[in-house]
Parts: C-alpha cells; structure tokens; sequence
C-alpha cells in the first residue's frame, strides 16, 4: 500500500526582510509573519526580471508556504500586497529607517517564533515612513519595542536606587533601569543618557531621538547581541543613526 504523503502548508501575511539569489532563477526569502515570525523559503522564480523587483526589504506580501516536513526549508508562494519602495525612494533617512527595521529583525529574531505584538508595531512604523515629522519618534519606540519583545526591555518606571519617579535622567548600563539625578551620584560618568522622549514626555525633539538611539544602541549590542553569538549589529542600523543626526 502507497504510503500517504503529509504536507505542511499555511498561508500569511509578512514583511520581506530580506531576499538572495538561489539556483538558476529562484530567490530564497526571509519573511517576518503575523503568525508564524520570521520564516523563510524559496521563491521559484523570484530572481527574475518580472518577481525580482516586487521582492523588496519592506514589501508587504501575501504568502504561502507549504514543505514536506515542518523542518524543511519550505516553498513559498508569494503575492505583492503593498510596496513600501515608493515611500523612500526621494528621502534618504527614510530609507535608511526602512533598512534598520528589515535588518534588525533579521539579525534578532528567532526564527520561526511567532511575536504578534511586535509585528503589528513594525507594520506602525513602516507605514509611517512616509511622514517624516512622525516616523523617527515611532522608530524609536519600535526599538524599545524589539529589546522589550526579545527580553531586555528597559525599566524606566522608577529610580533603582531611590525608588524615586521623578528627576530620571540615566539608564544604568548594566540592568537597564533608571537612575535618577540624585541616586547617579559619582556613578553619572557611567550610566547611559535617559532623554525625556523615552519617558514620553516633552515634544520628542529629533536631537532627543538621536541620543536616545545611542541608549538602546547600547543594550542592542552589548546584551542583546552576545546572546546572538557576538554578532555585530546590521551596518543598517548605523546609517539611520547617520542620516538623523546629519539633519540636526
């Protein structure tokens, strides 16, 4: 008797982060999904003239994928939904803001874990980019979003040392936390800068955007990456923060 033959297949929605040439003409793709996290698969055909455009960072896309096992590289059949490249194409740091959440999310997510909430927040921020005097505040919030989602999410309620919740101005380094003015003491030197914007409070001036950025720049590389093998951060990331701080 023929044996039956079991297929895994589902069908989603997902951001592409990332695409490379596979074979004569397929493209193997990395597609971060409401349901299913980041996934990949190949695209037969999608290093061609006519698919190679669509399949951009940023592209949102219908996708299905199906395998003969679960643990197989898989096959996805793939449907362009929105392109995102016409939003950035004339902005610089838009683009750049596009690269960063692409790239960041390929080099942190696990692969194959769903992460609903911090999906629905990276759709917020990239269907933002097109709004340049609201994007880099939801950017981010966003990057908070990715260290809270992923483990070492800052603490920001009350000072560490105090307990105090008002006068907050640093983050200690090493937990996280904030540290107020008078709990710092001869430890100022040492903590990591807490602007108001990350408290959500006064008008989130874009210098504040950029030297917050340099804060969760920090526990990106110093604890969320060690726990990715050491692994510098996308050069992505560093082009964001250029392209903001040129514009101050």
């Amino acid at each position: 008797m023929a044996r039956n033959k079991v297929r895994m297949e589902w069908r989603d929605s997902g951001v592409l982060l990332t695409t490379r040439r596979h074979g004569e003409g397929s493209a193997i793709i990395d597609v971060f999904t409401e349901s299913h996290g980041r996934h990949g698969g190949v695209v037969r055909g999608g290093a061609s003239r006519k698919m190679a455009p669509l399949l951009q960072p940023g592209a949102q896309l219908d996708v299905a994928w199906r395998a003969r096992l679960e643990e197989h590289l898989g096959i996805f059949t793939v449907e362009l939904d929105k392109s995102r490249a016409g939003l950035v194409l004339d902005d610089r740091a838009a683009l750049a803001g596009l690269n960063a959440v692409t790239a960041l999310l390929a080099f942190a997510l696990p692969e194959r874990a769903s992460h609903t909430v911090l999906y629905r927040k990276t759709i917020g921020v990239l269907d933002l980019l097109d709004q340049p005097e609201l994007w880099p505040l939801a950017y981010l919030r966003w990057e908070m979003s990715l260290l809270e989602e992923l483990g070492f999410g800052l603490d920001l309620s009350a000072c560490a040392a105090t307990g105090q919740t008002h006068d907050l101005i640093y983050v200690s380094p090493k937990t996280g936390r904030a540290i107020s003015r008078q709990g710092a003491g001869d430890w100022a030197p040492r903590l990591l800068p807490l602007p108001p914007v990350m408290l959500r409070q006064g008008d989130a001036p874009d210098s504040e955007i950029v030297q917050s950025l340099e804060t969760t720049g920090y526990f990106l590389s110093e604890h969320l990456a060690p726990q990715l093998g050491h692994k510098p951060l996308p050069e992505a990331r560093g082009r964001l923060i250029h392209a903001l701080s040129r514009a101050l």
